[in-house]
């Protein structure tokens, strides 16, 4: 779940480093509006997750959320005072922290930042939380520190599925946290489902929709189960233990996934991203808008005045180091070729598309001969039916062009460098 939709980190690296913003001094023309927390606790490491997390039976959530603070202390001046519209805190299970160190946690966070439009504001203040950490007093606390949505890691109400996914929680669990969270005063709730899983029917996949709408969310994350390197789920695939959902299955279920959720008042804003209007993720669009956002905890990613970078995912590394500001690894100094590949690789995927006029009056800098071949490339997609009708050059991609939306990124990226 955490920082799915962060951006890749492209083109050369540092191994293994110092802080970019470390010695760097904030630009007040360009204050930082939102904040990423990664809180790497886990009660148990699912299968299919790639994500840093551990289960700790050292107890240093205290030890954690000490360091954590004399971090978010030296990032907060690159806000330059300007009130946060963003805040997302994902895991891990951030939720597994106990409620006094997320106490402590919130009333730094409103000691280091401006937090007014969090609230009754048009802030939004974000939560993950796994379905069996939910408590009233918890929930109480956060509300309390000024969370505003919470997002809940259902990915299936099928047993049998959670079972293969190695994701233990009672699904009855998970309409028992929507309702404490409101009870306790957050109005906001998403929740992540997952499809495609091995063994999984359309009707199974359908029912898992239906039971989601019926809690009356807002905004509903679905996302093809994926195999990636390293994670247990895929060494149990190269084992044999089961075969993966066909392709055609799986698009049978996307395309399903976007009729049953439109009919439902949740259309889709990102490929795999659902919102009754207005309740879309404000802090994932900023992602995906490229805009700048600030990272703290171990494995975070970050993007500050065109530089990017990801803290290191260890947390005895994270404990041990220099404070305030921790150690870094993928370090990519600003570079104007490398922001517009990640603008049009995050904006292909919103349905609000990307000026294809300001993409091309830089490409051609970039790369010569670029906005004939990004021409032509357009105009061979609308005929195919992959692409909208470009208006005033906006390009956005229609339900068929989601299909198959990294194809078409490889494409853009090809016209983008390929000489003619």
């Amino acid at each position: 779940m955490t920082q799915r939709n962060a951006i890749p980190i492209l083109g050369q690296r540092a191994s293994f480093g110092a802080h970019p913003l470390a010695g760097t001094s904030p630009d007040p023309r360009s204050p930082v509006r939102s904040l990423y927390v990664h809180v790497p606790f886990c009660f148990h490491k699912c299968h299919y997750c790639d994500f840093y997390s551990i289960v700790d039976t050292r107890d240093r959530q205290e030890p954690f959320v000490d360091r954590l603070i004399l971090e978010l202390r030296a990032l907060a001046p690159f806000a330059c005072e300007k009130p946060l519209e963003t805040i997302f805190v994902g895991g891990g299970t951030p939720t597994l922290l106990r409620p006094d160190l997320w106490e402590r946690l919130l009333g730094e966070l409103a000691a280091c930042f401006d937090l007014s439009l969090m609230g009754p504001g048009p802030g939004e203040f974000t939560v993950e939380c796994n379905p069996e950490t939910a408590t009233d007093e918890l929930m109480a606390v956060l509300r309390h520190g000024g969370v505003t949505r919470i997002s809940l890691g259902a990915q299936s109400f099928d047993v049998r599925h959670l079972k293969t996914l190695e994701r233990w929680h009672d699904p009855d669990s998970v309409p028992r946290a929507i309702e404490l969270s409101r009870g306790a005063g957050i109005t906001r709730q998403s929740l992540d489902l997952i499809y495609a899983v091995p063994g999984q029917t359309i009707d199974e996949w359908d029912r898992d929709l239906t039971r989601a709408l019926s809690m009356g969310t807002e905004h509903l994350s679905c996302y093809a189960l994926t195999y990636e390197p390293n994670t247990a789920m895929t060494v149990r695939l190269k084992r044999g233990e089961f075969a993966p959902a066909l392709e055609d299955l799986e698009a049978e279920m996307f395309v399903q996934t976007v009729a049953r959720l439109r009919e439902a008042g949740l259309d889709r804003y990102e490929v795999s991203n659902f919102a009754r209007p207005g309740a879309e993720c404000r802090h994932n669009l900023a992602y995906w808008r490229q805009n700048d956002w600030l990272a703290a905890g171990p494995s975070a990613s970050g993007h500050v005045l065109g530089w990017r970078w990801k803290g290191v995912a260890r947390l005895d590394s994270y404990l041990s180091e220099p404070v305030p500001w921790p150690h870094v690894t993928d370090v990519e100094a600003p570079d104007a070729g490398r922001a517009i590949v990640e603008r049009i690789m995050t904006g292909l995927r919103l349905r609000e598309g990307l000026s294809g006029r300001e993409i091309k009056a830089q490409a051609d800098s970039i790369s010569p001969g670029a906005q004939s071949r990004l021409d032509r490339l357009t105009s061979r997609l609308v005929a195919e039916g992959l692409l909208r009708e470009p208006l005033d050059d906006h390009w956005t991609l229609t339900d068929e062009g989601f299909l198959v939306a990294d194809h078409l990124v490889v494409r853009f990226m090809d016209a983008l460098d390929r000489p003619d």
